[in-house]
């Protein structure tokens, strides 16, 4: 998911529309409206509601009737359901479907199981990451994968491109991406229990990375047992014409705690789950290694190589990169994006990329990129704020612990 400081903005958006004077909010929130694309859930969030912001290129809601600290709260103690609709799912079919994916991303996929997934990191020629992704191995001949809606054209762009010379020495790949199709995200501890109302698979037997096609609601859809919030929870893929009556069945099985969720608050769950957020905490210059995601390559790749990027990243798995992601907590207003973390000396070793108060912490954490050596849990740290430096510790993430569905 792509986009910066989205928890400030629905903070700055909610001060806004409570205004007596009701004045306009800021033009840089809701400009060009009309070029904005639409879900088929657009009416059903302004009807329920939703307060409707750009999001790239794409009207989103921000949050709804409930403040977003409540609406982060509400899905870790019962649940939310979030319109992600505006991220790009597609498919990979062919023989060679595998191989040709493993030359553009750090995962193992030929070692996966078939139905089951895991994160993975599209990286280019220097090692960066172009985007982070989940990518499915449905079958040996088929990938399902997604990709963030910010990095829809440079993905598309970057996987086509090395298709096309991938098939003109004769391998079989072939791609479909599914805009006919919608994305929700169901999560928190509601999530399994609504929707098993819904379906007759037994959704106990469906663990955290596995994936699966099934009908709810009566509707053939894509089931992968994942999120992006650190509670256990599904993305679900349903044809779009489908896709408002399952949001509202899904909500009416639940008794109306699990809630529509906007942006905002799903921001502010990454973050506490220690989520990256492509475009804040990974970019086309920071490397998996640097981002603490070396456990996503997997062995044959670490051992073999072969993807984009492989001689720089295995480089930095045998000698360790210059900077690391790390962990915060910190004194004072909430860290933003860009603020300067320096060392207890006043010496400058890194930067904030997210930052925030928690909801369910109820203190600032934050994350950020460090000199090695400074990463390390219970390091004192400075964050300068609006020209202040406060009094930081740097911590192990995830702030908030996860509660992903694994087998016991």
């Amino acid at each position: 998911m792509r986009g910066g400081g989205l928890w400030q903005l629905g903070q700055s958006l909610t001060r806004r529309l409570a205004q007596a004077d009701k004045k306009p909010v800021a033009r840089r929130y809701f400009s060009g409206e009309a070029e904005l694309k639409k879900t088929v859930l657009h009416d059903f969030h302004v009807a329920n509601g939703g307060k409707m912001v750009p999001f790239a290129g794409w009207s989103m809601p921000i949050q709804y009737k409930d403040s977003i600290m409540d609406s982060t709260l509400n899905c870790r103690q019962n649940g939310s359901l979030f319109d992600v609709s505006h991220m790009c799912g597609l498919s990979l079919k062919g023989k060679d479907c595998i191989p040709f994916l493993e030359k553009l991303v750090i995962a193992d996929v030929a070692g996966l199981a078939p139905g089951t997934g895991t994160l993975t990191v599209f990286t280019n020629e220097k090692g960066g990451a172009i985007d982070d992704s989940v990518v499915t191995k449905v079958k040996d001949d088929h990938i399902y994968l997604v990709v963030n809606a910010g990095c829809r054209d440079k993905d598309l762009a970057h996987i086509e491109e090395h298709m096309k010379a991938f098939k003109a020495k004769g391998g079989d790949v072939s791609w479909h991406i599914h805009d006919e199709r919608s994305l929700l995200a169901l999560q928190g501890p509601l999530a399994a229990p609504s929707l098993q109302y819904l379906t007759k698979e037994d959704l106990s037997k469906v663990y955290f990375g596995e994936f699966l096609m099934l009908d709810i609601n009566g509707v053939h859809c894509f089931l992968t047992r994942t999120g992006y919030t650190g509670e256990d929870g599904f993305e679900i893929s349903v044809p779009s014409e489908h896709a408002v009556d399952l949001a509202k069945a899904i909500l009416e099985k639940s008794e109306r705690k699990v809630r529509l969720t906007g942006l905002g608050a799903r921001d502010s769950l990454r973050l506490e789950a220690g989520l990256c957020l492509y475009g804040n905490d990974m970019e086309q210059h920071v490397t998996p290694v640097e981002a603490g995601l070396t456990w996503a390559i997997g062995k044959r790749r670490r051992a073999e190589g072969g993807f984009l990027g492989a001689e720089v990243i295995l480089k930095q798995i045998a000698e360790g990169p210059a900077v690391r992601r790390a962990g915060f907590f910190s004194s004072g207003p909430p860290p933003r994006s860009h603020s300067e973390i320096q060392d207890d000396k006043g010496k400058g070793i890194g930067e904030v990329t997210s930052g925030g108060f928690s909801p369910c912490l109820k203190k600032n954490i934050a994350m950020g990129y460090v000199k090695s050596g400074s990463h390390k849990a219970g390091t004192k740290v400075k964050i300068v704020i609006r020209g202040k430096a406060y009094d930081g510790v740097v911590t192990k993430m995830p702030f908030v612990p996860t509660k992903y569905y694994k087998p016991t």
